[in-house]
């Protein structure tokens, strides 16, 4: 009977002792609440179509809190500049975990230039918090230039000048032969369609658009001959500011920077057809 009840107070003692320390505070297998917090954020970045870029590109990657009730505006968490710049582009940012809200919503914002040119992203790309992950994939959408939303703007008013009151012109000068269509809409001036016959010294074809009686976008041919192909197409436009956006020429299938005399060349001129073609009114 000893012998029983001496083995059946082992058995006790020894199940205690192995609750206790399985189930003691600061012994065994660690407290799943006790996880290591994420301090770094990965990833990669590329552009959407033609993701050639000039070695003067710059890339600026930010951690940010944009919570309506956190610290939008804030300083970002974590920030990285690359240039130049190889697509696809990694990134890793470092950060104090310490600084994260769980409560907050946190993204990476990307920020590519190339030159005059601006990429946006397609889609916003949380992290951290709200089961959001620490490494993600973003793309970037080429945004279009100030010079590319004056051309945009100036065909489409192009293709509406059918439905506009036309007039029609000539003026014959010592070296030149000139003739015009003018197109109206509200009472005002909105396109002009221009050609000047130089003789030997070749042939014009232009086609200037006005926003309140200014110059806005001049389109011009440069030919040998009214019935050749064009040597040229010199292209300038302006702001509502009067500052040079537009500058472009293409020859031989380049495009490249119109010279600032050039365009101011094509600015002069569509002040003079309009004055010509108006009797100086203008409209």
């Amino acid at each position: 009977m000893r012998r029983m009840v001496w083995s059946l107070m082992s058995v006790a003692a020894l199940a205690l002792a192995g609750c206790n320390g399985s189930n003691a505070p600061g012994q065994g297998a660690p407290n799943a609440t006790a996880a290591t917090k994420a301090n770094t954020v990965t990833g990669t970045i590329n552009v959407r179509g033609d993701n050639t870029l000039s070695p003067e590109a710059k890339l600026v990657v930010n951690l940010v809190d944009v919570s309506s009730t956190g610290q939008a505006g804030a300083a970002p968490l974590a920030s990285k500049t690359i240039a130049p710049v190889q697509l696809p582009a990694s990134f890793e940012l470092n950060f104090n975990p310490a600084d994260v809200n769980p409560a907050d919503l946190y993204v990476i914002q990307a920020q590519l230039t190339d030159g005059e040119r601006n990429y946006k992203m397609a889609l916003q790309a949380p992290v951290l918090t709200k089961g959001a992950p620490t490494q993600v994939s973003i793309e970037l959408v080429p945004e279009q230039t100030a010079a590319e939303k004056e051309m945009a703007e100036f065909q489409a008013v192009q293709k509406q000048i059918g439905g506009m009151k036309i007039s029609n012109g000539t003026k014959l000068e010592k070296d030149v032969s000139r003739a015009w269509q003018v197109f109206r809409a509200n009472g005002a001036v909105q396109f002009i369609r221009a050609r000047a016959d130089y003789g030997d010294k070749g042939f014009t074809s232009t086609d200037f658009a006005y926003k309140d009686g200014q110059p806005w976008v001049v389109v011009q041919q440069k030919k040998a001959s009214q019935d050749a192909k064009p040597t040229s197409t010199e292209r300038a436009g302006w702001d509502k500011d009067g500052n040079l956006v537009l500058k472009q020429v293409v020859a031989d299938g380049k495009t490249s920077a119109l010279a600032d005399d050039e365009a101011a060349s094509l600015k002069k001129q569509a002040e003079d057809i309009l004055s010509m073609a108006t009797g100086g009114k203008g409209k």
